[in-house]
Protein backbone atom coordinates (compact mmCIF):
# COMPACT_ATOMS: atom_id res chain seq x y z
CA UNK A 1 0.00 0.00 0.00
CA UNK A 2 1.49 3.36 -0.99
CA UNK A 3 0.37 6.88 -0.18
CA UNK A 4 -3.17 5.99 0.81
CA UNK A 5 -5.38 8.50 2.54
CA UNK A 6 -7.86 7.77 5.27
CA UNK A 7 -10.68 10.14 6.14
CA UNK A 8 -11.38 11.00 9.75
CA UNK A 9 -13.97 13.67 10.55
CA UNK A 10 -13.81 15.01 6.97
CA UNK A 11 -10.01 15.34 7.18
CA UNK A 12 -7.77 13.32 4.83
CA UNK A 13 -4.68 11.84 6.48
CA UNK A 14 -1.84 10.31 4.48
CA UNK A 15 -0.96 6.77 5.52
CA UNK A 16 1.70 4.47 4.12
CA UNK A 17 1.78 0.84 5.21
CA UNK A 18 4.40 -1.23 3.44
CA UNK A 19 6.24 -4.50 3.73
CA UNK A 20 9.65 -2.82 4.13
CA UNK A 21 8.93 -1.14 7.49
CA UNK A 22 8.65 2.37 6.03
CA UNK A 23 5.16 2.81 7.47
CA UNK A 24 3.99 6.25 8.48
CA UNK A 25 1.00 8.36 9.37
CA UNK A 26 1.30 12.03 8.46
CA UNK A 27 1.64 14.21 11.56
CA UNK A 28 1.15 17.24 9.33
CA UNK A 29 -2.25 15.98 8.19
CA UNK A 30 -3.21 15.02 11.74
CA UNK A 31 -2.23 18.43 13.09
CA UNK A 32 -4.66 20.10 10.66
CA UNK A 33 -7.38 19.14 13.15
CA UNK A 34 -5.92 21.79 15.47
CA UNK A 35 -5.34 24.54 12.91
CA UNK A 36 -3.56 25.75 9.81
CA UNK A 37 -0.16 26.32 11.45
CA UNK A 38 0.84 22.66 11.26
CA UNK A 39 4.56 23.27 11.74
CA UNK A 40 3.92 25.23 14.91
CA UNK A 41 1.48 22.61 16.21
CA UNK A 42 3.98 19.80 15.63
CA UNK A 43 6.78 21.84 17.19
CA UNK A 44 4.69 22.42 20.33
CA UNK A 45 3.78 18.72 20.47
CA UNK A 46 7.48 17.83 20.24
CA UNK A 47 8.33 19.99 23.24
CA UNK A 48 6.14 18.09 25.70
CA UNK A 49 7.76 15.85 28.27
CA UNK A 50 5.54 12.90 27.36
CA UNK A 51 6.28 13.14 23.63
CA UNK A 52 10.05 13.28 24.19
CA UNK A 53 9.90 10.36 26.63
CA UNK A 54 7.78 8.27 24.25
CA UNK A 55 10.00 8.96 21.25
CA UNK A 56 13.13 8.25 23.30
CA UNK A 57 11.80 4.88 24.49
CA UNK A 58 10.65 3.97 20.96
CA UNK A 59 14.02 4.88 19.45
CA UNK A 60 15.93 2.89 22.08
CA UNK A 61 13.80 -0.15 21.26
CA UNK A 62 14.00 0.05 17.46
CA UNK A 63 17.07 2.11 16.55
CA UNK A 64 20.50 0.70 17.31
CA UNK A 65 22.12 4.00 16.20
CA UNK A 66 20.03 6.22 18.48
CA UNK A 67 22.18 8.80 20.27
CA UNK A 68 21.11 8.19 23.87
CA UNK A 69 23.49 10.83 25.26
CA UNK A 70 21.95 13.56 23.11
CA UNK A 71 18.47 12.24 23.97
CA UNK A 72 19.26 12.67 27.67
CA UNK A 73 20.47 16.22 27.03
CA UNK A 74 17.21 17.05 25.25
CA UNK A 75 15.11 15.30 27.90
CA UNK A 76 16.81 17.36 30.62
CA UNK A 77 15.89 20.59 28.81
CA UNK A 78 12.18 19.77 28.42
CA UNK A 79 10.08 22.24 30.39
CA UNK A 80 12.80 24.87 30.71
CA UNK A 81 12.18 28.40 29.47
CA UNK A 82 13.00 28.71 25.82
CA UNK A 83 13.14 24.97 25.14
CA UNK A 84 12.41 24.38 21.46
CA UNK A 85 12.93 21.30 19.33
CA UNK A 86 11.85 20.73 15.76
CA UNK A 87 11.50 17.38 14.06
CA UNK A 88 14.61 18.05 11.95
CA UNK A 89 16.58 19.03 15.07
CA UNK A 90 15.42 15.86 16.88
CA UNK A 91 16.49 13.74 13.90
CA UNK A 92 19.90 15.37 13.45
CA UNK A 93 20.84 15.39 17.14
CA UNK A 94 19.66 11.88 18.05
CA UNK A 95 19.90 9.96 14.75
CA UNK A 96 16.17 9.27 15.13
CA UNK A 97 14.37 7.06 12.62
CA UNK A 98 10.85 7.13 14.09
CA UNK A 99 9.93 10.55 12.75
CA UNK A 100 10.61 12.09 9.35
CA UNK A 101 10.79 15.69 8.24
CA UNK A 102 10.36 16.86 4.69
Amino acid sequence: MKNKKIEINNQLIAVNLSENENDYISLTDMSKFKGAETGLIISHWLTTKFTIQFMGVWEQMYNKNFNVTEFRNIKNEVGSNGFVVSSSMWISKTNAIGIRSS
